[in-house]
């Protein structure tokens, strides 16, 4: 398996854990902006991407790419809270996006 494909799989894999315990931190929680829907949808993202380049797939271009734009999205909604669990959701989706993003170029 070639290396970009390990370090995406392990970005979205680190994503889908930080997205999944700032979901379960976040549970109960007034929220100002679209967390914590970004975290399910950035899990959901992630665990299908991760499938695809799991699998080196000819489809893994096109999921890195819509999953690079949920990461985005998800950075841009935890970033705006002080909670450690959305700094490091944050931080683990900003990741993510930048190692899908290094995949759609290299297949472009």
């Amino acid at each position: 398996m070639e290396s970009v494909y390990l370090e995406g799989i392990e970005a979205c894999r680190k994503c889908i854990q930080d997205c999944e315990y700032c979901l379960i931190q976040m549970a109960g929680m007034e929220s100002k902006n679209d967390c914590p829907l970004c975290c399910i949808l950035c899990i959901e993202s992630c665990s299908a991407t991760l499938k695809f380049l799991m699998t080196e797939s000819n489809f893994s271009k096109g999921y890195c790419a819509l999953c690079a734009d949920v990461c985005q999205w998800c950075a841009e909604q935890c970033g705006q809270y002080d909670h450690k669990h959305c700094e490091d959701c944050a931080n683990s989706c900003v990741k993510c996006m930048e190692e899908c993003r290094k995949i759609v170029e290299i297949l472009s």
